[in-house]
């Protein structure tokens, strides 16, 4: 997916010379020492790695079910013998790496009310370097804390929940639980007040852990609502004093509770620990499709699923740094971060807002968190690199015509070695440094899930971050594991072969026209088999149909996504259940097929397609990208505020040209192109309740916003 060429002659030659000379300089030292280095570890080259099978079928048939070439024999379950809770995985980690950091936060130098051009005030904060917890200053910490809760009534395997952004406290209020085998109930710091007492209610949860800013503006409106709850622990350490809370609700500073933990008292009450089946986590998941369900996580579920992503991560140990601004909430982070601790990684607390230089809450001229951590291991969901890949092709596009040129030619230069497995110092050095440092400069692995990926996006990650990008697809239902790619394998839109911990099987599926025997490859529905399968959603008997066990006793997932096997066992996933329509005419449409085809389209931030099987075509609801649409409106000589620009008929059908247009582009079928579309001048983010904490689309609740506009669009009222 090259860049297009409009380039100076004068400037192609220079280039063209230059790289040749290079070329030939570093060709024979790096031959030699990558041939030595590569026949001493038996690996062969990257391009060889990347071409070797993935996965095979071990029954020999199309259905599967696929194992990891590592792995045919027996699935893998566990990092270290004996190491079977997640208790014994954090006392491991902190025996091995006692005194290494652990969990690390950045103090705050400076808060300020920063007034915006619109007259509305913007917090923005000035940050000081990280402060760290070493692993065993975490143990005691977590240690602490769980005495203390036992003292505050908890006990053994009765459900506490923790309501929290992401940050040092929240891994150290887990570890707590689960050294005491309290199985631990997490809910997204998004979720609005009916889902956080569904979950609190269901769960029947007596103490929760929170922040001072959660209690203040989400918890305390709805603590009437939740009769059972006795004891609020807040992770600040001010105020000290709680007034004004219902009768019956103690309100705790999570540092008052540790100290409790301290008391001889209470130590000598001992614990009970957990048993690998226990549940250790109960994680609700963002509700995309109706109400949060509750999955339950068992303590060998997770060790499962972390043993499997860990065999994808070359060289994971001590000397990383992990990134941690996702949701804890979310399986895909709390997965990553127990990786990363079960090796020694250290881990940076950072969010989105402060993740960059140019985040909104960093002030101008201060660090953002990833340049003063420099971090070596990254977890992001596509909306996030969509972003970093449009924002930086923006300013592409307003470099002079030579700087523009020299980006072109090295971005396509480095493209093709890539393909050929070689590396580009001299273009990693020379033009990519800066748009590398975006990320602190060091990252050597970024991985991917939550959504699928556009290729052009991983394209630009694998060439401007100078690192692989690790792509993966699982579920909360199978503790986020299933498949990862490997990272010397640099072809797109694939999530690759089965992690060690699972194997997978397709399943035909007759509507949508997918069938294992389709060639060249099969087809269908993908089932997740393995260890990591977890236990089923809690209290919902209903929605556990989708989990079965077959006659070997292994647990299955069926997914609802559609996906193909490659000859290599690498997967693809192609569509999902869910998000197919059949219009009136018959045609089917895939709704997550057309969003993802036009998303890379630069005057979209975001798109819904939507379609009505009593209708003849497919219509949108679109969050343009702001600088592109003014561009439009000046050119077509559109006038008006942006809410006017997103509300007027006439910029709907220039918006609408341009996205036939990227449609045609992207080899869309007619039917599938949406005939009519909304401007939404507000951006979808998880606080509107219109995405998910990954930014997967919550499709009713789009529904329902736009259900005026849908009416309209389909020519009725």
């Amino acid at each position: 997916m090259k860049l297009k060429e409009d380039l100076n002659p004068v400037l192609l030659l220079l280039f063209q010379v230059t790289v040749w000379l290079y070329s030939v300089l570093a060709f024979i030292p790096s031959y030699l020492f990558s041939s030595v280095s590569e026949s001493d570890a038996g690996l062969g080259s990257e391009q060889e790695r990347a071409q070797r099978l993935k996965a095979r079928s071990v029954t020999g048939r199309p259905a599967g079910p696929y194992r990891a070439m590592g792995a045919t024999k027996r699935l893998v379950s566990s990092l270290h013998p004996g190491v079977d809770t997640l208790d014994k995985v954090f006392e491991d980690a902190s025996r091995r790496f006692h005194d290494r950091d652990c969990l690390g936060t950045r103090e705050v130098v400076m808060e300020e009310d920063e007034r915006q051009s619109n007259g509305k005030f913007f917090k923005k904060v000035i940050l000081g370097q990280y402060r760290w917890l070493s692993y065993a200053e975490t143990h005691r910490a977590a240690a602490c804390f769980g005495i203390g809760l036992a003292a505050l009534g908890q006990r053994a395997h009765n459900n506490i929940a923790i309501f929290c952004e992401t940050r040092a406290e929240w891994v150290i209020a887990a570890q707590a639980c689960f050294m005491q085998n309290f199985p631990l109930v997490t809910l997204y710091s998004t979720l609005g007040g009916p889902a956080i007492t569904h979950g609190l209610n269901e769960t029947e949860v007596s103490h929760i852990i929170t922040s001072r800013e959660l209690l203040e503006t989400r918890l305390k409106f709805i603590l009437l609502e939740v009769p059972r709850l006795q004891h609020i622990i807040v992770v600040d350490n001010t105020p000290t004093k709680w007034p004004g809370y219902p009768r019956g609700i103690s309100v705790h500073n999570m540092a008052t509770v540790q100290e409790l933990g301290t008391k001889p008292e209470n130590v000598s009450r001992g614990r009970k620990q957990p048993m690998p089946s226990d549940i250790a986590v109960i994680m609700y998941t963002s509700g995309s499709t109706g109400v949060p369900k509750g999955v339950m996580i068992s303590h060998s579920n997770i060790i499962a699923g972390i043993t499997g992503m860990a065999e994808r991560i070359p060289n994971l140990g001590e000397n990383d740094t992990y990134i941690g601004y996702l949701p804890l909430a979310h399986v895909l982070e709390l997965s990553a971060e127990l990786v990363c601790v079960a090796h020694g990684c250290r881990i940076g607390y950072s969010s989105p807002q402060t993740l960059a230089d140019q985040s909104t809450k960093i002030k101008k001229g201060s660090k953002g968190d990833a340049s003063v951590l420099q971090p070596t291991l990254l977890a992001a969901v596509p909306e996030i690199m969509d972003r970093i890949y449009k924002n930086v092709m923006t300013k592409v596009e307003e470099m002079s015509s030579a700087q523009r040129t020299l980006f072109t030619l090295a971005y396509n230069y480095k493209l093709e070695q890539l393909s050929q497995g070689r590396s580009t110092p001299l273009c990693d050095n020379l033009v990519f440094k800066k748009v590398r440092s975006l990320l602190g400069g060091k990252t050597r692995v970024l991985l991917s899930g939550g959504a699928p990926l556009s290729a052009a996006t991983q394209r630009f990650m694998n060439v401007c971050f100078c690192c692989p990008v690790g792509q993966g697809y699982g579920l909360t239902e199978t503790c986020g594991a299933g498949t990862i790619s490997e990272m010397w394998d640099y072809s797109t839109g694939r999530v690759g072969g089965p992690l060690v911990c699972s194997e997978i099987k397709l399943k035909d599926w007759v509507e949508g026209g997918y069938h294992i025997t389709d060639t060249p490859t099969p087809r269908g529905e993908i089932l997740i088999g393995g260890p990591n399968v977890t236990m089923g959603y809690y209290k919902n008997e209903a929605k556990n149909q989708d989990f079965f066990v077959d006659e070997n006793g292994q647990r299955w997932f069926c997914t609802g996504d559609i996906g193909e096997v490659h000859p290599d066992g690498c997967l693809k996933i192609i569509d999902r259940k869910k998000d197919l329509v059949k219009l009136q005419a018959g045609e089917y449409v895939s709704l997550g097929k057309v969003e993802a085809m036009l998303k890379n389209c630069p005057l979209i931030d975001n798109i819904c397609a939507y379609a009505n099987s009593d209708e003849m075509y497919v219509i949108g609801f679109v969050v343009p990208n702001q600088k592109h649409l003014l561009l439009l409106a000046e050119q077509y000589l559109i006038r008006g505020s942006w809410e006017e620009l997103c509300d007027n008929a006439a910029m709907e059908e220039v918006v609408l040209q341009v996205i036939t247009e990227a449609a045609l582009s992207a080899q869309l079928e007619r039917f599938e192109i949406p005939r009519k579309i909304r401007l939404s001048p507000d951006p979808w983010t998880p606080e509107t309740g219109l995405v998910t904490e990954a930014f997967k689309l919550k499709r009713q609740q789009l529904k329902s916003k736009y259900q005026d506009d849908i009416e309209r669009m389909y020519g009725g009222k």
